[in-house]
């Protein structure tokens, strides 16, 4: 993932119950979605809250693992996902967003 220089996103495991997490979930498909890795946030203040808030900003990496039923067809295939984010400045957050994913695939 980019989140633009002067943004951050809240992480998977936001710091108030009344923030968005970043979620990157999988619609059943050919694979079956297993869990998703996140790397460490970081503790960021910011002006619009009292205590540090757990963020993600610049170029970070989501990790997506699957497992292959003996039952998947060979070939290309598409995992379609959602990933669901909260962007904010360092003034206030803005609604959240969630956009669609596309993963192509092939299995040997």
């Amino acid at each position: 993932m980019s989140v633009p220089p002067g943004f951050h996103v809240n992480s998977n495991t936001p710091s108030d119950s009344y923030l968005i997490p970043l979620r990157l979930t999988w619609t059943p498909g050919a694979l079956a979605p297993g869990p998703v890795g996140f790397p460490k946030p970081q503790m960021e203040k910011y002006e619009f809250s009292d205590k540090p808030l757990s963020v993600f900003t610049g170029n970070f990496d989501l990790t997506a693992k699957f497992d292959t039923p003996a039952s998947a067809p060979q070939g290309q295939g598409m995992m379609l996902g959602k990933l669901r984010y909260q962007a904010c400045n360092n003034n206030s957050c803005f609604p959240p967003k969630t956009v669609d994913v596309h993963l192509l695939y092939t299995i040997r």
